[in-house]
């Protein structure tokens, strides 16, 4: 018989993500790799010293290929504390923080203070954050609150003229669009990915 997979609002929970990272001991990528967004990245983030600040870093390679392509300066912070302590072990050379990317804002001293980042990128965590029962045109009170404290502590960690976020998902534009807008605070550009199956890259530059 084969066994049931998580449901949806379970990508919500960090007793989900605690019990899967303690079953995986090797890396496991959501969308896109790194080599597959490589020339976007470096379009991007031209500066190889760039601060960058990865939100739900999971045991996903893209940190480790960035810092193999010469991004040193790296910060990876996930809420659940037993990916952390993988990570931590398996690339001691990049900062691992165990940390809530609801609690951003409150956190920023530990993150080194606020307007202090170049880049903060989310690859398909903010979808883990909005997966719920409910339909997707229409997300609970809970969603909408969860996601703008994302959303708010990155305008307020990133560098007030430059800094920039990246979030890739595999939803449309009009599903995420609408929780990014922070008028007169950032611009957002949008590009798809892929040709067959599409994924979405949102550009939000302070």
């Amino acid at each position: 018989m084969s066994q049931k997979g998580p449901k949806n609002e379970d990508f919500q929970t960090r007793e989900y993500w605690d019990s899967r990272y303690e079953k995986e001991d090797g890396d496991f990528d959501w969308f896109k790799k790194y080599d597959e967004i490589r020339d976007i990245f470096l379009e991007l983030i031209p500066s190889k010293q760039s601060r960058v600040l990865m939100l739900g870093c999971g045991n996903s390679t893209l940190s480790a290929d960035m810092y193999a392509d010469g991004y040193s300066n790296i910060t990876n912070i996930d809420y659940s504390p037993v990916v952390i302590d993988k990570m931590r072990a398996r690339h001691p050379e990049m900062a691992w923080h165990v940390m809530d990317i609801r609690e951003l804002k409150e956190n920023s001293a530990a993150l080194g203070g606020l307007g202090t980042w170049d880049v903060i990128i989310d690859k398909g965590t903010m979808d883990a954050l909005m997966a719920e029962k409910g339909s997707v045109w229409d997300p609970s009170p809970t969603v909408l609150k969860n996601v703008a404290l994302e959303v708010d502590g990155v305008v307020e960690l990133l560098k007030p003229k430059s800094g920039v976020f990246i979030y890739l998902t595999f939803a449309q534009k009009h599903f995420r669009q609408p929780h990014l807008e922070r008028p007169g605070l950032w611009e957002i550009e949008t590009r798809t990915l892929g040709d067959m199956f599409h994924y979405y890259l949102f550009i939000c530059r302070r």
